[in-house]
């Protein structure tokens, strides 16, 4: 059963979001402030984390920065705040999804769905994330090829040196790197990226590609690693 912790404060609307979820069939858990949801988080271990910004102990995006450094759960903010700065701050501090307060529950658990597909490969998929995971946890290292993904630390390491990347270029690489000479679509790219970037279309994802290639490759017109499968979308090649 799908395990989902909700670190809200107001008692209402963390009520109703925990009877609606129990009743969709999720295992949830509630507490009201972040101490409490730093101890769940290691205790509860939950597949989703739903964070409200405004706690009574720790403000919610500092909360989402320190669970980022250690832990790649997906994050859902809910919050009254609706102002593109505040959502640019959570995004960039880690978050995975964003939701205004008052939201549908039909939404929330569709947000909830999609952040479960990005982290949870299907079986024939997971012996290829299971390989890379043992050859390199907690880092995603291309053997020969001289590129290394730190997921804790977010960073991508080209030839032992730091690139600086934006969140949707990292959550691309991250991405490719699970499932090497997988081919993915513009629309799998796309959904990958929804709710990090609410812009994102097939333009976005094309020059999100072009900049990794600056970054990665010695020759970007003539790409080695990142390769064009026309008219499908694009893959990650090691061979």
């Amino acid at each position: 059963m799908t395990k989902i912790l909700v670190i809200e404060d107001e008692k209402i609307i963390g009520e109703m979001i925990s009877m609606y979820l129990t009743d969709e069939e999720f295992s949830v858990y509630r507490v009201e402030n972040g101490q409490a949801g730093i101890e769940a988080i290691r205790s509860y271990v939950p597949d989703v984390i739903l964070l409200d910004l405004m706690l009574p102990d720790i403000d919610g995006i500092e909360l989402c920065e320190q669970v980022r450094k250690s832990s790649d759960t997906p994050i859902i903010i809910i919050s009254m705040n609706s102002k593109v700065n505040e959502r640019v701050r959570a995004l960039n501090a880690g978050a995975d999804d964003y939701l205004v307060k008052p939201f549908s529950m039909q939404e929330l658990k569709a947000r909830i769905g999609v952040a479960l597909r990005r982290y949870r490969p299907s079986v024939a998929e997971a012996d290829t994330r299971s390989y890379i995971a043992a050859a390199a946890a907690p880092e995603m290292a291309v053997p020969d090829h001289g590129i290394t993904l730190d997921l804790q630390k977010r960073l991508l390491i080209v030839h032992s040196q730091p690139v600086e990347t934006t969140f949707s270029e990292f959550e691309l690489m991250k991405l490719l790197f699970q499932y090497p000479g997988r081919v993915f679509t513009r629309d799998e790219l796309i959904n990958t990226l929804r709710g990090i970037d609410s812009y994102v279309n097939d333009r976005a994802i094309d020059v999100h590609i072009t900049n990794l290639r600056k970054k990665l490759e010695h020759n970007p017109k003539e790409p080695r690693f990142i390769k064009t499968v026309w008219g499908v979308g694009y893959k990650l090649n090691l061979e």
